[in-house]
């Protein structure tokens, strides 16, 4: 009934199993690939024939966690897995990134790879096994696929290098570095680091590569036993050719080069569109439909051609320029920490809210639940590029880059017990032309800073690209957006003058050496020095307090018997706390309470109000109370929090007092003193006090 093959390799400590055949039988390529206990289901499914008129790939790539893969019940009313978290996200990003540069040339059909996790250890992660899993899968499928690639995940911790480390050994690593490629070389890098120097982060990626092969090699003996026959791609043709020879003709590449030496990014592309238009102005409706897929490749014919031959880009710079930067903070009044930083033609308004640990984001994964205390979102709306849209839902791109900026900014947030805020920084991409994330990683470092947030150290970030053909390159410092669609690589690099905190890098072609990366790190860190000194002119280190329209947070101690009595039964008086002095008050299970309020008397009040309920009464101390019950043989005074102690009816007064009532009443505010404990019961004194003045009247007569 079923013809299974799979193969298996130790790798990292632990077995990698790939199989297919016995699952998912239906699609072009379907394997299951298990790490340790973490199996994910992989499959490929490519159409027979493209669409009519499709003159783009439609690759669609989908990760997803099953939570039953972990022993778990979806939280929620629909008790069902609903939209993609932002994990699940991020991974079918990553598995996207490195596998499209690898189809064919002119392969358009719908394609379609599909990652299930099924069975989660909770220790090996997900990632890496889907990335190889797909591999795999689009390896055998028959799909014009030039691959495969292999993954790993490398750690480093006591100047030594991790393969895969498991989950619990990346707490305390100093990088997470995802990488992806073929034989050849890297095609795609994912990374946060501590701020570790250009040197290190090489030799991870060359690391990782190394250590990749022999999945590769796992992947290729696997489709040497059961690969599907792999299909034709059709070449260009006749007709398509004979179009482009026309347009070249015409003299399209001539008018082209002129369209593109405006530097202007809005006239440029105003100027290259009436060349496309001009330029099929006499063709026939079939011409014009072939040529619409030509345009691409020819603007890219000249754009890449005059920065080879001259070293000169788009907008008149050399290859390590970098455009005018204006750095701006404080920009929105009531915001608590805002900047607005413009690099050319992108700019991003980057704001930061400062708030307590009711504003945490609960995340539910299938490693457990947790609360994050720093989040970062990215915006990207039309208008930043001149256009018009519907407004959605955050999309891969918005979730990706926001993620990009949140890894690169992180390592230079204090400890959360050194600053117990949570921290949500937004950018608003108010203009766009190419590195709108690296921007935003320059503006949310100096958000933060303004709102006062104490980071170690200011952070920036600048994309580069390459172009490259045969062994002529050329690296590009701070990228606009033509160089970045025509180019071969989008490699970003965020980091401090000490060192890189995050490292991305898509390449577009098979793979690129080792050099071209190193000259790339080396150009970007010469690139990130000059972007911090153009920061530095708007602001060098956080400010010394926090936004005065950000709460103030303090922080004390009780005992941990103590902590029922604040919360309340049902959270009665916490609540009653927090709606009589406008405070808002986070209690945690280790009896560290933190009282945050924008009026510092609000958050005076509220802890009083909590040291009241949590203090011992003290033999000797005069404390101000009020009745609350009256008895025939005494008065019950609610006297320090939810602490009542009785005043016999022979302390109320220095006469003798024949009716308890004749003395107070219930409701009034007294003074008493703290003569005795009984049994646990504290006994009370009023005569002993003067009530006008709270003076000691014992005290004083000794």
């Amino acid at each position: 009934m079923f013809d299974i093959h799979k193969q298996e390799i130790e790798w990292g400590g632990r077995k990698l199993t790939l199989e297919t055949g016995r699952i998912a039988r239906q699609a072009n390529g379907a394997v299951l690939a298990t790490y340790g206990d973490t199996v994910v289901l992989c499959t490929a499914v490519g159409e027979s024939a493209p669409r009519p008129g499709m003159d783009f790939f439609p690759l669609t790539v989908n990760y997803q966690e099953k939570t039953f893969a972990a022993g778990k019940i979806p939280g929620g009313f629909f008790k069902r897995e609903g939209r993609p978290s932002e994990k699940e996200t991020l991974v079918s990003r990553l598995i996207d990134r490195p596998i499209r540069p690898l189809f064919a040339k002119g392969y358009k059909n719908e394609t379609q790879v599909i990652c299930t996790v099924l069975s989660h250890d909770l220790e090996n992660d997900p990632d890496i096994v889907a990335m190889v899993g797909a591999s795999a899968a689009l390896t055998i499928s028959g799909l014009p696929f030039l691959g495969p690639i292999g993954a790993a995940r490398v750690g480093y911790k006591d100047g030594q290098y991790i393969l895969n480390p498991l989950m619990d050994e990346m707490g305390d690593s100093q990088l997470d570095l995802v990488l992806a490629g073929t034989r050849d070389g890297v095609l795609m890098v994912e990374s946060e680091a501590q701020e570790l120097s250009e040197e290190i982060m090489l030799g991870a990626v060359a690391f990782g590569h190394e250590q990749m092969n022999p999945v590769i090699d796992c992947i290729i003996a696997l489709a040497e036993r059961c690969a599907k026959e792999p299909r034709d791609v059709p070449p260009p043709s006749a007709e398509v050719e004979a179009v482009k020879a026309k347009l070249i003709s015409g003299g399209i590449l001539d008018k082209l080069t002129e369209a593109y030496t405006e530097v202007d990014k809005l006239s440029r592309q105003a100027k290259v569109a009436a060349v496309r238009e001009a330029s099929v102005a006499d063709f026939s409706d079939e011409e014009k439909e072939r040529a619409s897929g030509l345009f691409k490749s020819l603007e890219a014919d000249v754009v890449r051609g005059n920065i080879l031959k001259t070293g000169k880009r788009i907008d008149g710079r050399t290859t390590v320029d970098i455009r005018p930067i204006k750095a701006e903070v404080g920009v929105l009044p009531l915001t608590h920490g805002s900047a607005l930083f413009t690099r050319g033609e992108t700019q991003a308004l980057v704001t930061t809210t400062l708030g307590t640990g009711q504003d945490e984001q609960l995340v539910d994964s299938l490693e457990g639940s947790y609360r994050e205390h720093f989040m970062l979102h990215y915006n990207f709306p039309p208008y930043s590029v001149g256009e018009c849209s519907f407004r959605l839902a955050p999309g891969r791109r918005e979730i990706g880059h926001g993620k990009l900026a949140w890894r690169a900014a992180r390592p230079l947030l204090p400890a959360k017990e050194d600053f117990p805020y949570t921290i949500r920084v937004v950018s608003e991409i108010t203009e766009s032309n190419g590195s709108s994330s690296m921007a935003t990683v320059c503006g949310a470092s100096l958000s933060m800073m303004d709102a006062g947030v104490p980071l170690k150290r200011p952070v920036a970030g600048i994309a580069m690209g390459l172009i490259k053909e045969g062994d002529d390159y050329a690296v590009l410092s701070d990228i606009l957006g033509d160089e970045d669609h025509l180019g071969d690589m989008d490699f970003k690099v965020a980091g401090t003058d000490t060192g890189v905190t995050s490292l991305q890098m898509d390449i577009k072609i098979t793979s690129i050496t080792k050099e071209i990366m190193e000259v790339a790190l080396n150009q970007a860190r010469d690139g990130r020095m000059h972007i911090l000194g153009e920061m530095n002119k708007a602001l060098t280190s956080a400010r010394e307090d926090v936004s005065g329209n950000a709460p103030r947070i303090t922080v004390i101690n009780i005992p941990k018997d103590k902590i029922r009595e604040v919360i309340g039964t049902g959270g009665k008086v916490i609540r009653e706390i927090c709606e009589e002095t406008g405070a808002k008050i986070d209690i945690e299970d280790d009896g560290t309470v933190k009282v945050a309020a924008v009026d510092q008397d609000q958050a005076q009040a509220a802890l009083d109000w909590i040291r009241s309920i949590v203090a011992e009464p003290e033999i000797g101390e005069i404390y101000s109370g009020k009745v609350v019950k009256v008895v025939d043989f005494g008065a019950f005074v609610n006297f320090l929090g939810p602490r009542d102690g009785l005043v016999h009816i022979s302390e109320l007064a220095p006469e003798r007092v024949n009716t308890v009532t004749d003395v107070v009443k219930e409701g009034d505010a007294v003074k008493v003193k703290c003569i005795g404990m009984d049994r646990g019961k504290v006994k009370l004194s009023m005569k002993r006090v003067n009530q006008e003045t709270g003076e000691d009247l014992e005290a004083k007569a000794s």
